[in-house]
């Protein structure tokens, strides 16, 4: 039991970090370390790591809201368009087996974690303020369409897909883009998980408590912290948090 306890309080500290700090989806950590020290079954330790994301990335997304910092309106267009051009990714990867990409989503942490510490995202509001409404919207929708189609194929990295696209490609200030995230994966989390459940039934409920609420407790004091930074700041939290994160997720499932 206490060995239980200790795997899912670590779990969810990496998972909790990575969501608060970058809208990263706790299944690329919870996932591995389920399976790898718990031997939870693949499927099952997806389920877990996706109801974990529910309640970390509602009270994530709620921080950022109170801050100021989330874009609903155009985050719910973009959410719409992922849900969507997901099911089409997954149908399409159906058709040809052996394409997942096993690895995409922590590459594309490191990626991410080298990127913010490298190269900070120092776009201001003003700069976003700066867009219409009518292209904001035609972006949002195209992006989210692009997300959902490599997600549904590839099947992971949703949340660094999303801060990549927000902050590199819709020119989003970073805390705007975490937050509009975040709350996206609270919607898209909930729909996954409640899917995986259905079709493989509830998991061990211990394990599934302990790692939602470990989850929750450090995405809720990423998120905080977050919005109190400074932009500069924030980019390297950020960048060490997932390169960190990218590493031990290397090292859990290679060596």
């Amino acid at each position: 039991m206490i060995y239980t306890f200790f795997i899912c309080f670590i779990a969810g500290i990496g998972a909790g970090l990575g969501t608060g700090f970058a809208g990263m989806s706790a299944a690329a950590v919870i996932s591995p370390m389920l399976i790898t020290f718990l031997h939870v079954e693949p499927y099952t330790a997806v389920g877990i790591a996706l109801a974990s994301d529910v309640l970390a990335s509602a009270v994530s997304a709620y921080t950022y809201g109170k801050n100021k910092n989330l874009d609903i309106r155009n985050g719910l267009v973009m959410m719409a368009s992922v849900l969507c051009f997901t099911l089409v990714g997954s149908y399409l990867s159906s058709l040809l087996p052996g394409t997942a990409m096993g690895g995409f989503s922590t590459f594309m942490t490191l990626f991410l974690g080298i990127k913010f510490i490298v190269k900070p995202v120092m776009t201001t509001k003003a700069n976003m303020e700066g867009v219409s409404a009518k292209k904001r919207l035609i972006q949002s929708l195209a992006c989210g369409s692009l997300i959902g189609l490599i997600c549904g194929f590839v099947g992971a990295g949703g949340g660094m897909m999303m801060l990549l696209i927000l902050t590199s490609v819709l020119g989003y200030e970073l805390k705007t883009a975490v937050g509009t995230s975040v709350f996206i994966m609270t919607f898209t989390a909930l729909t996954g998980s409640v899917s995986h459940f259905a079709i493989g039934g509830m998991p061990d409920p211990v394990i599934l408590i302990l790692c939602v609420l470990s989850t929750l407790l450090w995405a809720r004091i990423a998120a905080k912290f977050a919005n109190k930074a400074s932009p500069i700041v924030l980019n390297r939290a950020t960048g060490v948090v997932l390169t960190v994160l990218g590493v031990a997720i290397l090292a859990v499932n290679y060596l």
